[in-house]
């Protein structure tokens, strides 16, 4: 018995040790490694690309931090894309201190030098007016300067616009055929949009079926507010077969990112044990949470019972 315990301890070790040398043998790590040389040689599209491993932890270590700083050299060595890479990190607090004025000013560096998934970004902060004046004009330009070339979420965030005739002219079936682009690109907005209009019967064919397919699709690349149409679906059988515990797992998960109405929601099935347990308990802590996140008509709910 002791012998047959070793051989399987033998087999495990062998296993992980082919593993290892199997990971370490992959292209991959020989590119990183190439791309490492070649920056520290002086190739600034050779510290982009090794940036961008970093950051993903990408057959190295990942370290954000020395990301930022193979950005920045990319940046100076005339790498737009850097330039904007950096520039979002600068935005977020990612591997470096929170700085929107310096980040604003990388991503504009960026989008004037050809960087459009930063022309994107630099639109959303105008739109937003998120350091800077409120300006759609502006925003529509930048959104479809990326739209017309490689960055389609432009096409997501333009589409919006002419939803709403913000700095743009109103337009259902130009905000239809934009959001069909950028969800055939795979952007999440753009699906979630585009069925939002086929729901609607706005702009496009009304087509409950297509929209809750297009809501998954949305889901599946992280939209909450995908995931949150997608539940609403399932719970009330729009689309779908009615299922109360497909909606609310997906309620729990874009409540659990920030979506207050989908907290809400998934309090109300707690309150009637729809897919869920049924407690009051637990539907007043979901509903509060919703008011926390601001949702009005849960702040009228009974606090939570006192445990």
């Amino acid at each position: 018995m002791i012998e047959s315990h070793l051989r399987t301890v033998a087999r495990r070790w062998l296993a992980l040790a082919f593993l290892v040398v199997a990971a370490a043998c992959h292209p991959g790590n020989q590119e990183a490694k190439d791309l490492r040389t070649a920056c520290e040689g002086g190739d600034a599209k050779s510290c982009h690309g090794f940036a961008v491993k970093l950051q993903k932890g990408e057959f190295v270590l990942r370290d954000v931090k020395r990301a930022a700083g193979m950005f920045e050299q990319g940046c100076t060595g005339g790498v737009p894309q850097s330039c904007a890479s950096l520039g979002v990190m600068f935005q977020v607090g990612d591997g470096v201190k929170l700085d929107s004025v310096r980040g604003q000013e990388l991503l504009t560096q960026g989008c004037d030098r050809g960087a459009l998934d930063g022309c994107v970004r630099l639109g959303v902060l105008h739109r937003e007016g998120a350091g800077l004046d409120v300006d759609t004009l502006r925003a529509a330009e930048l959104f479809r300067k990326g739209c017309d070339g490689d960055a389609l979420a432009g096409c997501a965030h333009l589409g919006a616009l002419h939803l709403t005739g913000s700095g743009v002219v109103q337009d259902f079936e130009a905000a239809a055929t934009l959001f069909q682009k950028a969800c055939d690109a795979d952007v999440g907005l753009g699906c979630v949009g585009l069925g939002r209009l086929h729901a609607a019967g706005t702009g496009a064919v009304k087509s409950d079926s297509l929209a809750a397919v297009l809501f998954k699709k949305g889901c599946s690349y992280g939209r909450r507010d995908g995931c949150y149409d997608l539940a609403l679906a399932y719970e009330t059988g729009r689309g779908v077969p009615q299922n109360f515990e497909e909606a609310s797992w997906r309620y729990r998960w874009s409540c659990d990112f920030g979506n207050g109405l989908a907290c809400a929601r998934l309090g109300d099935l707690h309150a009637k044990g729809a897919g869920v347990w049924q407690s009051e308990k637990r539907a007043a802590e979901l509903h509060a949470r919703a008011c926390q996140l601001g949702v009005d008509a849960s702040c009228d709910r009974p606090a939570p019972a006192a445990s």
